[in-house]
Formats: C-alpha cells, structure tokens, sequence
C-alpha cells in the first residue's frame, strides 16, 4: 500500500459531480483537487487488490484531506492531472501522485459504478473530457509584437480573452485562440484591470509567461468551482524541459557527485557535480550543475541531503533520476513552479 496522509486542507472548496446513473447502473466520474502542505500526504492508500479490478482508494485517514474532499473507500482511480491511468501498472500510478508535488487532481468512479462499467465493456477513457489541462506558454516578442491582442468586458476586472495572431509569436508558442488568460509572469491576473494588464505586458520587456485555459477547460474548472492553477498546467510547451536520467552502476560506480547548496532563485537544492567522462552519469545525459528534482520517480522536494543519498542508494545497481539544468530552474520559479516535478508530468 501506498500512504498519503495529510494534516490539513485547502482553500477551495470540495466538489464532486452528482451521481446520476444512465439506467445501466453507471454513475458519473467525480473530480477531486487536493492540496497538502509539502510535509505531509493525501490521507488515503492506493491498493491493487486481486479481488477487485483498478486502482483501489482505500484507508482514507479521518479528517485528512482526502476525507474533507469527499473520495470514498473503495472509489477507483481513472484519472491522475488529466491523465488517464486505468489502464497502467499500479507503481506507476502511485509514482504519478508523488510525483505532483502538494497539489493533484484526481477523477474517479464510485466502486459499483466501475464495476458496472467493467461488466457491460465500456470504455471508462470516454467517460472523461479529452483535455482538462491549462497551458503555460512563454511568448518571445517580436517586430510585431507578442502576437496577440486582449479583450475584457468594459467595467470588469480579471476576464481577459486573447484573440491570437496565426502565426505569430502566441501562436507558435501553443497559446490557443481564443483562450482565457489567468496568470501572467505567474501572478493572478483576476485583480487586473485592461489598463493594469497592459502596463504589465509592457514592463515584461521581450518574454512573457503566460498561463492560459480554453473555453472548454474554463469551463470545466468553473462548473465545478474548482480553480486553475499552474500546477495543474500542461507545460509541454515551454521552452526548457526537465530531463529523465536512468543510469545502471558500473565497476566505477556512477561517476558524480551529490551536493546540497543555494538555488540561485532560493532555498537550496541537491545538485550534481563532477561528471566523470565515460561513465554512466555521463552517458546517461548528465550535466555539470543539473540539479536534482526526483529520484526514482518521488519528488525530492523537502527532502535533506543525506535522505536524498539514501533515496539514490536504494537501489543497489540503478536509478533513475529526474534533473533540469540551472536556466530552467530558474525559470521555473519565475512562474510560480519552483522545484516542483510537473514539467515531467507534462512531458
């Protein structure tokens, strides 16, 4: 089994959708957004039973996040931050929530309703929206511009909608037509008024992040009183990518070294150092200064030196380590993400 056991909740509040069946006896997926603080869990286990098919909620923690929110022991997990996980291997699952960091989001079927689904041949996949991920996007300006233009209903605040030039900076950049904008540079634009915003496009100089939702995903995230946040973000689209290292040890070992120091976007982290030449750090990819996110699969988030050590010995001959180079780190607390692993996820 694997615990998640978190002391404390969250802002939003939580919402499930009712449960009407469709005179099959198959009710509705219910979507649940958790958030913990980053030294505790999400208060329920996840089992992989051999009397019951699909990855199990079980052992929900009394008062813990998971019960406020409203899972239910025997739910069944379809859906992990957009992605559907009905049909993967059950450590991976778990490595997926872990892997997210202090916020998830989580779709899942009441046990009878799965059951029912099971037994009549459907396809659960078409039971969830096809994409319910916002979008992080970092625009480059260029003679023309940003490439979009920005519409706001007259007498409001926080309602922007971007119209996007084809081909042109936004757009190629993945920003949709059409979108929603709710965060720029990493700050809520819900406060802004036209004139703010501009002024604040303006002071971003050549580059501007921008997190932005379709009117389907707004509207799903609205419907359910749930709110957008960049750790809900597809970040495919952004310009630097946290890379996946598996390296198998050698004769030599693994040829680097771990060391903890100062981010320099704050805090501090676990970075690697002393890339021996042809050994399998190297081989693997691994660069001077790359700082270390998760090791084998579970954020390193929180975690000291010597329990990231004992983290990459766990394994006697192998590990996989997730990293990202010292620009994207940098980036990445430009907007809100800091250390956290959902590029990966996004990946």
């Amino acid at each position: 089994k694997f615990e998640f056991n978190p002391k404390v909740g969250i802002d939003n509040p939580a919402l499930t959708l009712t449960e009407d069946t469709d005179g099959e006896g198959v009710g509705e997926p219910r979507f649940y957004l958790l958030t913990k603080e980053s030294t505790e869990t999400f208060g329920f286990c996840l089992h992989e039973e051999l009397s019951c098919q699909g990855h199990i909620i079980r052992q929900i923690e009394l008062g813990g996040v998971a019960q406020r929110r409203g899972l239910q022991d025997g739910d069944r997990l379809l859906q992990v931050n957009g992605h559907f996980v009905d049909h993967m291997d059950h450590l991976r699952v778990v490595q997926k929530i872990k892997a997210s960091g202090n916020q998830v989001l989580l779709a899942v079927l009441d046990g009878d309703s799965y059951e029912a689904a099971k037994s009549l041949g459907r396809d659960l996949s078409q039971m969830l929206p096809d994409d319910i991920r916002p979008r992080l996007c970092h625009v480059t300006r260029d003679k023309s511009g940003f490439g979009f233009s920005v519409s706001c209903p007259e007498g409001t605040k926080g309602t922007f909608q971007l119209s996007v030039l084809q081909d042109g900076p936004a757009d190629r950049a993945g920003v949709p037509p059409g979108s929603w904008l709710l965060e720029l540079n990493g700050d809520s634009v819900k406060s802004y008024s036209h004139m703010q915003l501009t002024r604040k496009l303006k002071q971003s100089g050549n580059k501007v992040t921008l997190l932005v939702a379709s009117s389907a995903v707004e509207e799903f995230y609205r419907l359910r009183g749930l709110r957008v946040t960049a750790a809900l973000a597809d970040t495919s689209w952004l310009p630097f990518k946290v890379r996946e290292l598996h390296l198998l040890k050698g004769p030599a070992g693994y040829g680097f070294l771990l060391k903890e120091d100062d981010c320099s976007s704050g805090g501090v982290g676990q970075f690697l150092w002393d890339v021996d030449v042809g050994l399998p750090a190297e081989q693997a990819g691994m660069k001077q200064g790359d700082r270390v996110l998760a090791v084998n699969g579970e954020s390193i988030e929180g975690l000291d030196h010597e329990q990231t050590v004992r983290r990459i010995r766990a394994r006697e001959d192998q590990v996989t380590l997730l990293v990202i180079d010292p620009a994207g780190d940098e980036f990445y607390h430009s907007v809100g993400l800091g250390g956290m692993v959902l590029p990966w996820l996004g990946s």
